[in-house]
């Protein structure tokens, strides 16, 4: 992501040619600014540091100054990130040379393929990568995480919960395994009314995971608040995970590594956290916007169609 970020921004100069130095700081600083928004892991292993994570580490600490922190980027950064770029999968011919040729530790020379998108598509492209680091960082935190039993259901939660974050960077990635329309009522979104909402209230799960986030209206989003949602939700909820499980999505994995490795285990689990939730909130419920069944919701039946048949 952070490389994908670092040729948006060439691109936005116009620049075919990079050096291997402009390359090397333009991509320390991204890593700068990342890590500057929060203490997010940048890998599964809980026990170690990405060599990006490192070299910002040290430079923060005063440790190496700014010219050797991109000496050590041009060292020890690139030698997986820029050749596995350009693959897909395990494959490494498919977009092989798609968009830039590389001589190592000298130069990319970026290709028409990437210097042919216009600013529009750059900035949502740009949008689309904030979005899926945002989303694998949060991958990493589950992975990392271990839920511990308490006396009390909310000291579960609050074990491993954490602070809230900025949820707007999941948008691009929640649209599309939405249709687009509100959790809630089930109308069309417009682009300056969209909210990131906790089916399960957030003060009481205490995270921020994106199996338990939803796009929805301002108005849907408010009149929810912190209740607890009918059980339809629920099930739309299951069978929107599921929707998103049937993708190649890195947030795939993570989702069954929190949740379950099948539908139904997935399923059984999520309803868990919601029987949980209503033991802390009581039957204090929403039902959804004023008018909204369920019964004629035609994303919701699309959706409950999938998950069935995926049983």
């Amino acid at each position: 992501m952070g490389l994908a970020r670092t040729l948006i921004k060439f691109v936005r100069q116009s620049k075919q040619q990079v050096s291997w130095d402009e390359l090397s700081a333009a991509y320390l600083n991204q890593y700068i600014e990342r890590l500057a928004t929060g203490n997010m892991p940048q890998q599964g292993n809980p026990t170690r540091l990405t060599v990006m994570e490192r070299i910002v580490t040290q430079l923060q600490l005063g440790n190496i100054t700014l010219t050797e922190a991109v000496d050590r980027v041009s060292e020890q950064a690139f030698v997986d990130v820029v050749p596995r770029f350009q693959t897909i999968g395990r494959d490494k011919n498919i977009v092989s040379g798609h968009f830039y040729d590389i001589k190592q530790g000298e130069y990319l020379y970026l290709k028409d393929s990437l210097l042919g998108f216009n600013d529009e598509q750059l900035a949502e492209l740009d949008k689309e990568v904030i979005a899926r680091w945002s989303l694998l960082e949060g991958a990493f935190s589950i992975n990392q995480t271990q839920f511990e039993l308490a006396n009390d259901i909310r000291e579960i939660y609050l074990k491993d919960g954490y602070s809230r974050r900025q949820l707007t960077n999941n948008i691009p990635f929640l649209t599309g395994y939405q249709g687009n329309v509100c959790f809630y009522c089930g109308e069309p979104m417009p682009l300056d009314d969209i909210h990131v909402d906790h089916v399960l209230p957030r003060q009481v799960v205490m995270h921020d995971e994106i199996w338990n986030l939803v796009l929805s209206h301002g108005d849907c989003n408010l009149l929810k608040s912190d209740k607890l949602v009918g059980p339809h939700f629920i099930e739309k909820l299951i069978a929107r995970n599921e929707n998103i499980m049937g993708s190649n999505h890195p947030w795939k994995h993570k989702i069954a590594t929190a949740l379950g490795v099948t539908p139904i285990r997935r399923g059984k689990n999520l309803t868990q956290h919601y029987n949980n939730v209503k033991t802390v909130l009581g039957n204090n419920y929403w039902g959804g916007a004023a008018g909204y069944n369920p019964a004629t919701d035609p994303f919701y039946r699309k959706l409950i169609t999938v998950l069935n048949n995926s049983r």
